[in-house]
């Protein structure tokens, strides 16, 4: 099969073995079918699955079925549900590490394509709360920049940074083609430390157009402040993540 703008038929030969009167949930089995047919490539990152309605016709199930089976699977994030689109084949879920690494590093370690949507690039004057975090007087200018990081072309976070003010001289084409720390390390910033915070809280309307995910969605939140090797704040960020598709992971240590 190959990823197009057609949703794709799956193949009867998938669920010809379904136990219909078995011990396993009849919604688990075609879980496991379709599961196997994306890790093996036969469903293409891209691939739109066909409708829950005619899955359900074509196997003899009922819908609720068919539904709790792909649900499953978005909840792996090998699929997700796009408006106006349908149900659509991703790679799994990015679990990043508590680490200093960038969300576009992230990507790429995962064998993903990152691309980027600039939406602010703006010199603006540090208010009371970037002026705290940059160490910087309030009403200094700082470097806003606000993106749409997206993941082979599936939207995952929205990351809104502000930059001390020798950063004013970036270019906007900088980070549409290039991570930011990658454009941070180029320039001579070694980042060393960073203070970071992780929650969670609904969506705005925009952000649920931008991630393209219900209103009122759950997302991640991270905050982060980030400093160099000298103990200088280098970059302040805030950002917001889908959740069915982009998770954190700590290790914990016994003392």
């Amino acid at each position: 099969m190959t990823a197009t703008n057609e949703e794709n038929v799956l193949p009867m030969s998938l669920f010809m073995d379904l136990q219909r009167s078995g011990p396993i949930p009849l919604y688990f089995q075609v879980s496991q079918r379709i599961e196997k047919a994306i890790l093996s490539g036969e469903l293409p990152v891209g691939a739109r699955l066909e409708n829950e309605v005619g899955l359900a016709q074509r196997l003899g199930l009922s819908r609720p079925t068919v539904r709790r089976a792909i649900q499953d699977i978005v909840d792996k994030g090998l699929l997700v549900r796009r408006r106006g689109i349908g149900t659509q084949v991703v790679h799994g879920q990015v679990t990043r590490k508590v680490e200093l690494t960038s969300l576009y590093d992230d990507l790429t370690n995962t064998q993903k394509v990152p691309s980027t949507r600039l939406l602010t690039f703006e010199s603006v004057p540090a208010d009371t709360t970037v002026a705290e975090k940059l160490a910087c007087d309030v009403g200094t200018p700082t470097l806003h920049i606000r993106r749409v990081r997206l993941a082979n072309d599936v939207p995952v976070a929205v990351m809104e940074n502000w930059l001390p003010e020798e950063f004013l001289t970036m270019e906007p084409d900088d980070l549409v083609s290039h991570g930011l720390y990658q454009v941070l390390r180029s320039r001579g910033v070694t980042m060393r430390v960073a203070r970071q915070h992780i929650g969670a809280r609904k969506s705005t309307n925009e952000e649920s157009e931008l991630l393209d995910v219900e209103r009122n969605a759950a997302l991640l939140t991270m905050d982060r402040t980030a400093f160099d090797n000298s103990g200088r704040a280098v970059e302040f960020g805030q950002h917001c993540y889908r959740p069915d598709l982009y998770s954190f992971e700590v290790t914990l240590v016994e003392k």
